[in-house]
């Protein structure tokens, strides 16, 4: 159980840093806060998954920084590309592209991205997993129990409501007779807009490049609705 929390905590306090470091980002570039994640509260589990990762499977090139700069392009650029593939089959969604930058793959990974990823990696083996340890292993243990299922508990919570949230992206693009990823995009832009519900409003912000795909399952489930009727 203590071993668990542990890397919980871990995966949080990183999930934590990577959203701090989405939000500083846009903060210079767009002069203005802006709420990134997917899930409504200030973390972006995608870092905390890279972290966890790289400490349980790369420790073996500890003594070896190039190796180790290199494993932790490679896995964090399967990651990165496993989530956009997984984001964009379940939701019908892209939520970031790459295409337009040198070096990139089907526009969910580029080497512009993958180098900051080795660099990360160097940091969290040498720097930030001794400091993090050290401070997590002073902790009582039922405190540390504690602390980790209440934050258990609320990400659970966070990603149910934030699942609902892209799920109704989906529901709006279904209703929308178009096949243009554009016409669609900007159209549920317009609808969420209109409704005004926060939420949905903060996921739209947070991803100004976000596309709704269209989708052929639902093309098809339409066509059966018509024939039907007719």
């Amino acid at each position: 159980m203590k071993p668990f929390c542990i890397y919980f905590l871990l995966f949080f306090l990183y999930s934590f840093f990577g959203w701090m470091l989405e939000v500083s980002c846009k903060l210079i570039s767009d002069k203005k806060f802006i709420n990134r994640g997917f899930l409504v509260g200030p973390y972006c589990p995608i870092y905390g998954c890279g972290a966890i990762g790289i400490t349980l499977l790369l420790k073996r090139y500890y003594n070896d920084p190039f190796t180790l700069f290199v494993m932790t392009m490679v896995f964090c650029s399967i990651l990165e590309y496993g989530t956009s593939y997984f984001l964009e089959k379940f939701f019908h969604t892209r939520w970031w592209d790459y295409s337009q930058r040198r070096f990139s793959i089907n526009g969910r990974i580029c080497l512009e991205t993958m180098i900051p990823f080795g660099v990360l990696g160097l940091i969290i083996m040498y720097l930030c997993n001794p400091f993090f340890y050290g401070w997590i292993q002073k902790l009582p243990d039922i405190l540390l129990y504690i602390i980790s299922f209440l934050l258990i508990f609320g990400m659970i919570i966070d990603i149910c409501v934030s699942f609902k949230i892209m799920s109704s992206l989906t529901l709006i693009s279904s209703n929308i007779r178009t096949d243009s990823t554009e016409k669609i995009t900007r159209m549920v832009r317009k609808e969420i807009m209109k409704q005004n519900q926060l939420l949905q409003k903060r996921l739209i912000n947070a991803f100004p490049k976000l596309e709704i795909l269209y989708s052929k399952g639902i093309a098809r489930k339409e066509k059966r609705k018509q024939k039907k009727k007719s």
